[in-house]
């Protein structure tokens, strides 16, 4: 990424996320029976720690994670809330139809970024977002064998759509901060660890990793999908193309589900053929005809 623009070099951090994110299902399947707020706990403590460790090696050391209430309120929000509102959804629905309602997040991020200073949108965006949110919803009920809404279940799908709108919000509203290093990720992650197992204890029973390939699965996680992408994610929503990482995060269960295939977790069948089609031509019109990245949304100069 040497020799990019600043705004390229951030878009590239973004897709990093995105690729990191879609190994998150392959990896939580191999945590065995571990509980969702026990393993959010383990996972972001493994994150921050690495955290911790690099943030420490950095000219401003540690007074990066000294930050005004805004700053803590906007991270934790993310990270903590959409976590919290996800898991939430899962247990009050069936998980297929929470889980598709939760990745309206990617087409949120392309509406919400309207907001931005100079992020007005185009026709080929909504309609790459469009044909995205249509492909990952083809992939979702090739998984589920359909999809069926129930009334009896609203509470679950108003807590997905929620966590949708959460993760979307911290997302763009990064953009207003960036003047916060990203470093200061370290202690959002180390805080959503704490209020994690706190949640763990209160609403879960304790039942602990049993093997050593569940426990590789864990720190994996942590370092990976539930640690690094973040960063990289901070990186990329606050001097990237927020629009064009909105439409490539359809990317994630494409990529997920595949993984499940390849490694024997998940088949594939017409709906994901289709879904994988429609999320590959969506993010291509998106991209159609775009000028520069850098000139595509304020850089952390101009904005």
């Amino acid at each position: 990424m040497l020799g990019l623009p600043q705004s390229s070099r951030a878009t590239a951090m973004g897709f990093v996320a995105i690729l990191m994110w879609s190994a998150l299902a392959l990896l939580t399947a191999s945590t065995g029976s571990t509980p969702p707020f026990l393993l959010t706990a383990l996972t972001f403590a493994v994150g921050g720690c690495l955290g911790l460790a690099v943030t420490a090696t950095r000219s401003g050391g540690l007074a990066a994670l000294r930050q005004p209430w805004p700053v803590w309120l906007h991270g934790l929000g993310g990270l903590f809330g959409y976590h919290l509102l996800y898991f939430s959804a899962l247990k009050l629905a069936p998980p297929a139809e929470a889980g598709s309602i939760c990745y309206l997040w990617p087409l949120l991020i392309v509406l919400f970024s309207a907001a931005l200073p100079g992020g007005g949108l185009s026709p080929r965006h909504l309609l790459g977002a469009t044909l995205g949110l249509v492909g990952t919803a083809l992939i979702i009920m090739g998984r589920s064998g359909g999809l069926s809404f129930e009334w009896a279940y609203a509470p679950g799908y108003v807590a997905a759509l929620a966590a949708a709108a959460v993760w979307a919000a911290y997302s763009v509203g990064a953009r207003w901060f960036q003047s916060v290093p990203t470093e200061a990720v370290t202690g959002f992650c180390l805080v959503t660890a704490a209020l994690a197992a706190l949640c763990h204890i209160a609403f879960e029973p304790s039942v602990w990793p049993e093997s050593w390939g569940e426990w590789a699965a864990i720190i994996a996680l942590g370092a990976g999908p539930v640690g690094a992408a973040f960063f990289a994610w901070d990186v990329g929503m606050k001097r990237g193309d927020v629009r064009l990482l909105g439409v490539a995060a359809y990317a994630c269960p494409m990529l997920s589900v595949l993984l499940l295939v390849a490694a024997g977790y998940a088949q594939a069948n017409a709906a994901l053929i289709g879904g994988c089609a429609l999320i590959v031509v969506g993010a291509l019109i998106a991209t159609l005809k775009r000028g520069a990245v850098a000139a595509s949304l304020p850089s952390s100069r101009g904005g």
